[in-house]
């Protein structure tokens, strides 16, 4: 989608470069790939212990069937996790089965991708799939809670000859992978009675081959208090099938070309594509699942859209009173962000639940297979085709406070987007700064409390050097120790931080919360390494997820700027 100027709050190019200052060398998007892989490998490993403990299937349908349980219509209430509502609860007390997860050996090969990345009751849904497998079929499962299974079987397709599609061509001049060359395996019509949400598609080869196709229900008619918002954009950004992501590419660069951004990098990426992340699931089950199941589990009043959907029909934003913004939401477009700012000034709160959010700066744009599949990023302005011939807001530089745009996150987001944690060093504690606060209500914590195995991955920090809301709050201040981290926004002795930040807008009375960590989500599993810790980061969610429900949050718990007496100082 294009767009048209919008008025921006002035900033610079507050991206971390990847640079390694201890070492002078530049450590490069790889690290940083490697961090995020290695807590979404935690929480595939944490939900495998978790599938030991729910036990065996209880649920099964036969081929070709859907479910047709019949939906009052729902009743809401406030609960003491949030706004509740009776459709959801009533949908979580279907049968569950844990048979959506892939355990054991899984042989090759069989993969495949959706033409759509969320669709509406009775949209047909075509499937393309690719395997070594002489027959196949696909089951299609809710994510939720349902009786601590995590999902419930709605639809079975019959038996699907299988067989290899061919080669994936590169367009070259964006080095973009499109498998326009596939033929359609089959067809699934999302039943007019499939409630909103998260669905992994799993297929299944006969051969024992396994994989996922993510794909979101969304109801266009809803009103619900929580909006999740699926983060398609970022998942595809990060998807290196075919030899290219934003990230990385194939082949050598021309000598002395820059290696950051990496030059072979792709200028723009296909939905239309399987995804090599996650057995096709990416890292749904680590930065979005936990506060699904979580959600579910309590009855939540939410609805589900993916930042596609959500770029397409920005007035779905106005509908809520809650947007949550999930773990690692970095890429984002300018009708996204225009939605939620506009959502804010009306008074709807917004919880960036993940650090790094709103760094990366993409468009839509139609692709070979249709409208809206192909993800423009080119991380640099000089590079993209519409510098100086289209809005500043529609030209990708390598983060939203480049140029053209200079768009600080720090507006919005509340505090900036610091470094990360190096792969493989364990997580570090979240450290409680201001107990009295709303948000620890309930928890025993104190000043200086710890709750381990809490931040990880990429880490926010509060810079009020660069656009800041007047009456921001820190709520937690984490020690990131520089041993096992990187950062360029700022060291006080051998120690960076993470900030958990909360403001509510003067005007319109909206809350917004940055938790100050990508791990926040995986941390709430109640089958972590520390489900005491976990039991404390659900009852933050709870308080907060309370709160925001209510309405605009500063009605009721306005903010208090702190910034200045946050120990050490400028910290």
């Amino acid at each position: 989608m294009m767009v048209t100027p919008s008025p921006a709050s002035p900033g610079a190019d507050s991206a971390v470069p990847y640079r390694d200052t201890r070492s002078g060398a530049t450590s490069g998007p790889g690290k940083r790939r490697a961090a995020l892989a290695a807590s979404a490998a935690l929480a595939a490993a944490t939900l495998a212990a978790c599938s030991q403990q729910t036990g065996a299937v209880r649920h099964h349908l036969s081929s070709h069937t859907t479910t047709t349980t019949r939906r009052a219509a729902p009743r809401t209430f406030l609960g003491p996790d949030g706004v509740e509502s009776s459709a959801v609860i009533a949908e979580n007390r279907l049968p569950g089965t844990t048979a959506w997860r892939i355990t054991g050996p899984n042989p090759p090969l069989i993969q495949g991708f959706a033409n759509t990345a969320g669709a509406e009751p009775g949209q047909d849904v075509t499937l393309y799939v690719s395997t070594s497998a002489s027959t196949f079929h696909v089951d299609a499962y809710r994510m939720g809670w349902y009786g601590g299974d995590g999902a419930h079987l709605v639809w079975q397709s019959g038996t699907v000859k299988g067989h290899r599609q061919p080669h994936c061509p590169v367009l070259a001049s964006t080095r973009t992978v499109v498998c326009d060359t596939w033929s359609p395996s089959l067809t699934m019509r999302v039943g007019s009675d499939w409630m909103s949400g998260d669905y992994l598609l799993k297929l299944v080869g006969s051969g024992g081959q396994q994989a996922y196709i993510l794909l979101t229900v969304w109801d266009p008619t809803s009103h619900a208090t929580y909006l999740f918002v699926a983060r398609t954009l970022t998942e595809q950004g990060w998807n290196p099938w075919g030899g290219y992501d934003f990230y990385q590419g194939t082949g050598a660069c021309a000598p002395g070309a820059p290696t950051y951004p990496p030059c072979n990098r792709a200028y723009a990426v296909s939905i239309d594509r399987p995804q090599a992340v996650g057995n096709g699931a990416a890292d749904f089950l680590s930065n979005e699942f936990p506060l699904v199941e979580y959600a579910e589990r309590h009855g939540l009043d939410a609805t589900y859209v993916t930042d596609i959907t959500l770029d397409e029909h920005p007035e779905l934003a106005l509908h809520h009173r809650v947007i949550l913004s999930l773990g690692h939401d970095e890429t984002w477009t300018a009708p996204e962000l225009f939605a939620v700012r506009k959502a804010i000034a009306h008074g709807v709160n917004v919880v960036f639940f993940g650090a790094a959010a709103l760094v990366r700066h993409a468009r839509l744009a139609s692709g070979p297979m249709g409208p809206d599949t192909v993800i423009v990023d080119y991380r640099n302005s000089a590079l993209d085709p519409l510098d100086g011939h289209a809005s500043p807001w529609d030209v990708t530089g390598n983060t939203w406070a480049s140029p053209p745009t200079d768009y600080s996150e720090t507006s919005l987001v509340g505090e900036l987007y610091s470094g990360y944690l190096d792969p493989g060093t364990g997580t570090v504690p979240f450290v409680v700064w201001d107990p009295v606060s709303w948000l620890f209500r309930g928890t025993g914590l104190e000043k200086g409390s710890t709750v381990p195995g809490v931040v990880d991955a990429d880490i926010d920090h509060v810079a009020t050097a660069y656009p800041t809301p007047p009456d921001l709050e820190v709520l937690g201040h984490s020690p990131v120790p520089l041993s096992i981290a990187y950062t360029n926004q700022g060291t006080w002795g051998n120690d960076t931080y993470s900030d958990f930040t909360y403001y509510t807008q003067p005007t319109s009375k909206a809350g917004v919360v940055d938790t100050g960590t990508t791990n926040w989500i995986c941390a709430m599993t109640s089958c972590a390494a520390n489900p005491t810790a976990a039991a404390v980061v659900q009852r933050i969610t709870g308080n907060l997820l309370r709160l925001f429900g209510e309405g605009p949050a500063g009605k009721f718990d306005p903010s208090v700027s702190n910034t200045a007496s946050v120990l050490p100082p400028g910290s």
